[in-house]
């Protein structure tokens, strides 16, 4: 991820206690020795990736019309053939591609959330053990694109719909094979429109849609298990306890925000109200106007359950309903399920119990 990403985290998340949601990094000067196998597809991940009437990865390949014309933030991308090798950069991407059963030649390690040092998050090491990939090629990317190592691999497309790549990087990028780039604004890419577009990029649009249909079909039935949930306001925001001067939102253009939605809770009006077409994809306001979160029925955030009391002590920030009950979910900084708060259909699978329970218990102290 680049170093305008690291800085925006650093500033929004944690301020001192550092929440990077980003991927890690080192010099992209040393060029990597090892040899990089092409990316491929296992039996079983095939027969995930079919398309709704049954047919074979194979027979969708072979329906896929070249070339394929992907439009996004920096004009259009043209896919002339099949990609056999598939790289892919920043956040979450890689795992799209192994939702799919194509492993990548290549992929950005993730410095956030990762407890083993192995830079990849639990969700990305199980699938690459699924698939029988145990010498993943890792870009060692937080400090800059790794040009030399992602050229080394030898891509046929670049997938980054999730990402904060700027048009220079884009177009050094191009360079080395074509890219799939997000689509309006950085960091405001959904889970779906990840693997809506990664999937044309990768000429598996078919299997993409059947993998959404796939993991709308998992949300609806996990939400189902907790009804309690469906039509609670809720804001997934960010306060620093070492600075309680602001408050972060982010928005329902924001991965985070957006889940809240799609397990059946809605925004505030207070909040929505606030949120224009440039707004990116979170709203830093000043604590003076905290109240909009006065008809949050929970809020979601980054800390540990410690902070509650330093929050409920605040002048301001205690008044708010929902932090004066303690109906808040804090989800603890640097953890696997902090990571995916920003979801793919591989992290949403892996954390969704743990996730909708913590929400669920925020709710029982609504009317408790």
């Amino acid at each position: 991820m680049n170093t305008k990403r690291n800085i925006s985290f650093r500033t929004l998340f944690i301020l001192s206690i550092v929440l990077i949601i980003a991927l890690a990094g080192c010099s992209s000067s040393s060029k990597s020795d090892s040899t990089t196998e092409p990316a491929k597809t296992s039996d079983t991940a095939s027969t995930d990736a079919t398309t709704t009437e049954g047919s074979t990865t194979e027979q969708a390949d072979a329906e896929v019309q070249y070339p394929i014309t992907i439009k996004h933030a920096f004009g259009e991308t043209v896919i002339e053939k099949k990609p056999e090798r598939v790289a892919t950069i920043s956040w979450a991407n890689h795992d799209v591609a192994l939702a799919l059963g194509v492993v990548p030649v290549g992929f950005s390690a993730a410095n956030y959330g990762v407890e083993d040092g192995s830079g990849m998050l639990p969700w990305t090491a199980a699938k690459l053990k699924e698939l029988g990939a145990d010498t993943p090629n890792i870009f060692q990317d937080t400090d800059g694109l790794d040009y030399e190592k992602i050229s080394d691999a030898q891509p046929d497309v670049i997938l980054a719909a999730y990402s904060g790549i700027t048009k220079e990087e884009y177009e050094t990028l191009s360079q080395i094979a074509p890219v799939i780039a997000y689509q309006s604004q950085p960091w405001v890419t959904s889970w779906r429109e990840q693997v809506e577009f990664n999937s044309k990029g990768m000429g598996m649009e078919k299997e993409g849609q059947q993998l959404i249909k796939d993991t709308e079909k998992l949300i609806a039935d996990k939400a189902a298990e907790h009804p309690s949930i469906k039509g609670k306001k809720a804001v997934f925001a960010y306060i620093s306890p070492q600075d309680l001067s602001s408050v972060s939102i982010y928005t329902p253009g924001d991965p985070r925000g957006e889940f809240l939605e799609e397990i059946g809770m809605v925004f505030p009006d207070s909040v929505k109200n606030l949120v224009k077409e440039d707004s990116g994809f979170y709203l830093q306001l000043s604590a003076e106007n905290a109240d909009v979160l006065n008809d949050a029925d929970i809020i979601v955030s980054y800390a540990d359950d410690a902070v509650l009391k330093t929050l409920q002590a605040d002048p301001v920030f205690g008044k708010i309903p929902a932090i004066k009950r303690g109906s808040v979910v804090f989800i603890k900084d640097g953890t696997p399920l902090a990571a995916a708060g920003n979801p793919n259909p591989l992290s949403i699978a892996y954390t969704i119990d743990e996730y909708l329970g913590l929400i669920d218990a925020a709710v029982a102290k609504i009317n408790g």
